[in-house]
């Protein structure tokens, strides 16, 4: 039943407790019998060696459990910046999420990123203040700062009860019950009265509770006019439209890792947050009319589904994770990927539960599932039944913002790295490769240093490569920045016929490049003019500075002579190209270098050391924009100076800001020229 399904997420800055919550939910649900813990490295959901070895979570990984009777699909996502791509694509396919805070860090860098990327999807939330058992935990301080960092409207639901210095329970604000968590493993739960010492404040915030509901229910607002208690079902009812609508985030609190209030944030993951029905339905285009329309969850509608993510495993191939959005799926059957043309037939069915695969043999509307069989498949593919080309809206991932060189210890490995590096390319849509033709470099590209240490690793541990990482180097241009004009004959005698040319020829700047021929009377014959184009381009190719490729350049043969035997195509090719060289070294060459078009979004009180910082990588400020509270910083910097920028950016913004940058255009150089 959809009404009893809930597809969330679980996001926030890292170290805040993300998979050590989600553990834990696997356990009281009776997923797992056993609590894994991060710093053992013994957790279910961070099944990579790379993960266990750090303690963090770098790919997305999706479970399924039951809690009283509704079955919750969880994505539990990375909380390092560099993986904020894994984050982007679970909430592209998400009905709601936990956004968890840390008790004592707050609103820190990355869950204002994580929360501005669920505004963008429309993402209804729940804030869990984790960690409140530990020094220094501040409720109403992280209450305050999700409030004015985020812009959001909290409304408490329970609160944290101590004894002395240590957590002892919570007090649940609908029932006014004081709830503890014992066993081994928290769960034996107790409740009691309402402590004395914490009665006020609790009736302090229950009559905020109310009061902030009262605002968007009648029903509520009367029964508070008149002084009567309102009762617990519509409390639950009015927070959970509200949550659905976006108009308050409901604010839960506990220890995960001291297992105190997981079950509460289960209770409130089930009474708030929507199932499918309940959000908005997703548009498809039709490809063969161009009629947009909304697609209802209908298990006996027409197939439709979105692949979000890819993930390469050395047992079953390709893993295709997708959300089915409306139909029913069976193993065996055949799709259609609308965005390749292509019909596709899906092998198996898997549910997956972090790494481990359980088969099915049919999925309906509402299922988050992967698909085993497809071969030719991207991010962000629609798949449909035969016979419809319907396309849903892509998902759109940040471009890379750091660049290093890679090559391997043997000629023998070039291939294998090739294909390794076009492996981890498909299954994460911010990781790319190129091969730079001038520098003869290949490039890998991401989105931060621990990113492409993790894509390093994988190749060292999973591909076997060896394998050496430098710097990138700047692909600079040449230019000339006046007329002049060079006189060649290019005489060569040997034994038998000789070489002979003679070329007039001069060089100005100009847009792009251009050959002009002025030769008039038949001085070098119509059959040597493209010989001598082909070696002013030849020469070109190399400048005189550097030998970077020479851009905008307008060449003109002005006049010459030949000679009836000694004149060939090579002759005077040779001669043109002496010539452009000599001529480039009279026209005041010049290097220029790459410019690229950068932007930066930043709390507005880092933007004075931002752009102290760009001016000093020879960077210009275009334009500046604000929007809440968020500062857009726009303007164009040397690529050369933009090496290690991320690391600065954060260093500078304690983790704030984040920045995109594309090439922008060629400039003269101030360096060695």
């Amino acid at each position: 039943m959809l009404n009893k399904l809930r597809n969330i997420g679980i996001i926030a800055h890292i170290d805040a407790g993300k998979t050590t919550t989600t553990e834990r939910i696997l356990f009281y649900t009776g997923l797992t019998h056993k609590i894994g813990e991060t710093h053992d490295g013994e957790s279910v959901m961070d099944y990579l060696d790379c993960e266990r070895e750090r303690g963090i979570t770098v790919t997305s990984a999706a479970t399924r459990c039951t809690w009283k009777e509704n079955s919750i699909n969880i994505i539990d996502t990375p909380g390092h910046i560099d993986f904020t791509a894994e984050v982007e694509r679970s909430l592209r396919i998400l009905d709601g999420a936990v956004v968890i805070f840390c008790g004592k860090g707050g609103v820190e860098p990355q869950s204002e990123t994580v929360w501005r990327q669920a505004d963008k999807y429309h993402i209804p939330r729940i804030a869990y203040v984790n960690k409140m058992d530990a020094v220094g935990a501040d409720y109403d301080q992280v209450i305050l700062q999700i409030k004015e960092r985020l812009g959001a409207n909290p409304v408490v639901i329970n609160m944290p009860v101590y004894q002395g210095d240590n957590l002892a329970g919570i007090i649940d604000l609908l029932d006014m019950r004081y709830y503890t968590f014992t066993g081994k493993a928290g769960n034996d739960i107790h409740d009691f009265e309402v402590p004395e010492s914490n009665l006020d404040a609790a009736e302090i915030c229950r009559t905020q509770l109310v009061e902030a509901l009262a605002e968007t229910d009648e029903e509520i607002l009367d029964l508070y006019y008149q002084n009567q208690d309102v009762p617990h079902d519509l409390l639950v009812k009015a927070i959970r439209k509200n949550t659905i609508e976006g108009k308050i985030v409901p604010v839960c609190c506990g220890s995960s890792y001291r297992n105190i209030g997981v079950q509460n944030l289960l209770d409130a993951i089930v009474d708030y947050l929507p199932s499918p029905l309940e959000v908005p339905f997703p548009t498809v285009q039709s490809q063969e009319t161009g009629e947009a329309f909304e697609i209802r969850p209908d298990d006996s509608s027409d197939f439709c589904g979105l692949v979000f993510k890819i993930v390469s495993d050395r047992h079953v191939g390709k893993l295709v994770f997708a959300r089915i959005y409306s139909g029913t799926l069976h193993a065996g059957s055949y799709v259609y990927n609308s965005s390749k043309g292509k019909k596709e037939r899906i092998g198996r069915l898997v549910k997956m539960h972090a790494n481990h695969r359980e088969e099915t043999e049919e999925v309906k509307a509402g299922d988050i599932v992967a698909l085993i069989g497809i071969k030719d498949v991207s991010t962000g593919d629609t798949l449909c039944k035969e016979g419809n080309s319907l396309v849903m809206e892509s998902i759109e991932f940040p471009e890379p913002v750091i660049q290093i060189a890679i090559e391997p210890k043997t000629q023998s490995d070039q291939d294998k790295i090739s294909e390794a590096l076009y492996k981890i390319s498909s299954e994460d849509p911010t990781f790319k490769m190129s091969y730079d033709q001038e520098t003869g470099q290949t490039l890998i590209s991401g989105m931060g240093e621990l990113h492409l240490e993790i894509v390093s690793e994988r190749l060292t541990k999973e591909f076997n490569l060896d394998f050496n990482l430098g710097q990138p180097q700047v692909a600079y241009r040449e230019t000339i920045t006046k007329k002049a004009e060079q006189v060649t004959r290019y005489v060569k005698q040997t034994g038998g016929r000789g070489q002979f040319a003679h070329v007039v020829l001069s060089l100005e700047p100009s847009d792009g490049f251009e050959f002009v021929s002025k030769i008039v009377g038949g001085a070098i014959p119509r059959e040597f003019i493209p010989a001598i184009e082909s070696g002013v381009k030849q020469a070109l190719e190399e400048g005189v500075i550097k030998g970077h490729q020479v851009v905008n350049v307008k060449a003109t043969l002005l006049d010459g002579s030949f000679h009836e035997v000694d004149s060939s195509e090579l002759a005077f090719r040779t001669a043109a190209m002496l010539a452009t060289r000599e001529c480039m070294k009279k026209a005041g060459p010049q290097l220029l270098e790459p410019v690229m078009s950068l932007e930066i979004t930043s709390p507005e009180e880092y933007t004075g050391s931002i752009i102290n910082n760009i001016n000093n990588r020879r960077g210009r400020l275009e334009s500046m924009e604000s929007q809440n509270n968020t500062q857009i910083i726009k303007g164009s910097v040397p690529l050369a100076e933009m090496f290690g920028y991320s690391t600065v950016l954060r260093s500078l913004t304690q983790g704030r800001a984040g920045f995109s940058m594309q090439f922008s255009h060629y400039e003269q150089s101030h360096l060695a020229s």
